[in-house]
């Protein structure tokens, strides 16, 4: 069997000026990356403002187990189906983060014959946007830093800033550091600390911009410090958003790809869904429905997690409606949820596949809650048996829940087509009553109580005494209705990952609040999760290597 990078070295890629003819749009519209990669210009995206908005289909999961659930895979599956039934249609992916990239994942463009291309390119450096991203985050910190050492006339109390540094990469002896160490001329020191790049809010900011004057704006409003009287400082008040802005005017722009099976892709953004939300740029969205009918999208992680951020944060920012969601579902992961170990998943098990079911049914109820016409997509794999779809599928079909199996991992495009058409059914057949879960007017405390009841299916939240503080603080400071981006596992309903399946009766316990007043949101901190992931015991790294012609081996 192929691997998905054997697989990609191996397909048929055209110059990336043929998938822009497919869109209509001339070499004037873009930069080249390359053959196979370019950048939208600003003049061609401010261009189609004007143009009628296509349908946005949003895919989103189950709660992810590391068994996989191939949501990335059944997204590029769905937009090539899509473009098989003849509809005109682009997919919006987020960047995969060197992070898991090199830890867990080993590549995050889809697998097996539903993949972005070129895969190599994007899973590594890419055409530079994340990187750009560290740099501005660092730019900020070392201006920051030298603005303490140069007399600090913002009066900052350096025991109060909150700006991190970051690296695209899983660090945890980052996660802690001290810095200035050495004498009077080395900076004042201090403690500080990494997060990684994507959990960044330069990452969150970029993604949230509708164009350049909005993203300095955004800059801008980012808090890095609180002064003496414990007043918060941005950017604006440091004086530098304007160097940020230039760092980030090219990563600003989207960045357009094919599919193995040339459909075209905008892949942009990639904040993580369990630490930041978890969704691609607003404007690689909003610009792939003015170019297209249909636009198929992607949020990380779970419906509890990269979607309700994705219709709660991404969708009110942007003023955007989907049209439809998929929410995939594999019976391995299924499984787990019901109780069986990694180990056993390829033993036919349709009593442990039913107890695993309460999880999918969760994530049915909190779409249904947005008022969205959804189908579930069964993302089969090779040890599935026709038994334990059989079972999935009735279930569905007792429960009156649209569903439909894809097989795109092994058949591309035309194995999604059933899943296509069921999309495209509910799509005129059901009605869209999308509504947000929560209003702009309630407070924080109460966003984060509805999130953990509608969404997680939770009994209460459990705020520690910092937390409660900073409620006080940040409806004293004017915050109160911004939005709320939670920060929790992606592995369970609960802040505890190893409360598989459908816990119930559970309390949510947010640590920390953290101002995001740049992207626009406030994050709450909620259990054992952290802004700098660690490398497991043998990273994805391992395995990695590039052969004497320079193609890279090992991304999976």
């Amino acid at each position: 069997m192929k691997t998905d990078i054997e697989i990609a070295q191996q397909a048929t890629i055209v110059p990336i000026k043929d998938i822009a003819a497919k869109m209509a749009l001339t070499e004037a519209d873009f930069d080249y990356y390359g053959k196979y990669k370019a950048k939208l210009t600003y003049d061609k995206i401010e261009s189609l403002q004007q143009e009628p908005d296509g349908k946005i289909i949003l895919v989103t999961a189950i709660n992810p187990t590391a068994a996989g659930e191939g949501k990335s895979t059944v997204t590029v599956g769905l937009g090539d189906a899509l473009n098989r039934l003849g509809k005109k249609t682009m997919i919006a992916l987020r960047e995969p983060s060197l992070g898991p990239t090199m830890g867990i994942k080993g590549g995050a463009t889809g697998g097996g014959y539903a993949q972005a291309l070129p895969m190599e390119d994007i899973n590594l450096h890419f055409t530079g946007d994340l990187h750009a991203i560290t740099t501005a985050n660092n730019a900020l910190a070392a201006l920051l830093d030298n603005h303490l050492q140069q007399g600090n006339e913002l009066h900052i109390d350096q025991r109060r800033v909150v700006w991190k540094r970051a690296v695209d990469l899983n660090d945890r002896a980052l996660r802690q550091v001290v810095i200035g160490l050495g004498g009077p001329f080395q900076g004042v020191p201090r403690q500080d600390g990494f997060d990684i790049t994507v959990a960044s809010e330069v990452m969150a900011v970029l993604c949230l911009a509708t164009d350049l004057q909005d993203l300095k704006k955004r800059l801008s409003r980012m808090v890095i410090a609180y002064n003496v009287e414990k007043k918060p400082v941005t950017v604006g008040d440091l004086g530098v958003e304007g160097a940020l802005t230039l760092l980030l005017k090219d990563a600003l722009r989207p960045n357009l790809v094919q599919t193995l099976e040339q459909t075209p892709a905008l892949v942009h953004g990639g904040p993580f869904a369990n630490i930041a939300h978890g969704c691609n740029s607003i404007m690689a969205t909003k610009t792939a429905a003015k170019l297209a009918d249909y636009v198929v999208t992607e949020a990380g992680f779970g419906a509890d997690l990269g979607a309700e951020k994705f219709l709660n944060i991404k969708a009110r920012s942007g003023n955007l409606k989907p049209a439809a969601v998929v929410i995939v579902a594999t019976i391995r992961a299924l499984k787990m949820h019901g109780g069986v170990g990694k180990d056993e998943l390829n033993q036919e098990n349709i009593q442990a596949l039913e107890n695993g079911l309460a999880n999918i049914k969760k994530h049915v109820e909190t779409i249904e809650a947005f008022g969205l016409p959804y189908v579930v997509g069964i993302n089969r794999f090779t040890a599935d048996t026709e038994a334990e779809i059989a079972a999935l599928q009735k279930w569905c079909e007792t429960h009156d829940i649209p569903v439909a199996l894809t097989e795109v991992w092994e058949k591309g495009g035309e194995g999604g087509l059933d899943l296509a058409e069921k999309v495209l059914q509910v799509i005129e057949e059901k009605e869209n009553q999308f509504h947000y879960l929560y209003d702009d007017a309630d407070t924080i405390d109460e966003k984060i109580r509805t999130i953990v009841e509608k969404v997680y299916g939770g009994a209460s939240v459990e705020f520690s005494s910092q937390a409660e503080k900073q409620l006080q603080q940040f409806h004293a400071l004017g915050w109160g209705s911004l939005p709320v981006c939670m920060a929790k596992t992606q592995y369970s309903l609960s802040d505890d990952p190893k409360r598989l399946g459908r816990p119930e009766g559970f309390t949510i316990h947010v640590r920390e609040l953290k101002p995001k007043l740049g992207a626009g949101f406030i994050v709450a901190l909620t259990g054992d999760v952290m802004t700098m992931p660690g490398l497991p015991k043998v990273p994805a790294a391992n395995k990695m290597d590039v052969d004497e012609h320079g193609n890279a081996v090992g991304l999976f």
